[in-house]
């Protein structure tokens, strides 16, 4: 088979072989399509999410309190790159800080970023076989 019929054939496995609309699946997703801006928040939450640094900084804080100057021995990161991190985590409520004296604490701010990661750890374990 030459490689460029094997191509097309590739490009069509994920295509009908005969285009028809389905009005009433088209009509339900519409009726459950959410606002642009909780898109635009979602698209924002796993854009944070994406990022390898910030994702190991919110497994470090799930269910512990942690200051910059561990968290930067714990990612090898200098404090001011976590500090930067978790300005970006606390612009989107991933992360909150509580001073006790002349030390500020992070946690996660709420239980979903615990959930949000839980379940993408879970997913990449399957993936994994494990």
């Amino acid at each position: 088979m030459s490689s460029k019929k094997l191509l097309n054939e590739q490009r069509n496995e994920d295509i009908c072989d005969v285009r028809v609309i389905h009005m009433d699946k088209i009509n339900r997703a519409r009726s459950e399509e959410i606002p642009e801006k909780f898109l635009e928040r979602m698209t924002m939450t796993y854009k944070i999410l994406g990022d390898p640094t910030r994702l190991r900084i919110l497994m470090a804080l799930k269910d512990n309190e942690m200051c910059v100057c561990d968290l930067a021995a714990f990612t090898g990161l200098t404090e001011s790159a976590v500090s930067h991190q978790l300005r970006r985590l606390r612009d989107l409520s991933f992360v909150k800080k509580r001073r006790d004296g002349q030390i500020l604490y992070y946690s996660i701010d709420d239980k979903h970023i615990n959930e949000l990661v839980e379940v993408g750890l879970t997913h990449v374990s399957e993936y994994f076989g494990g």
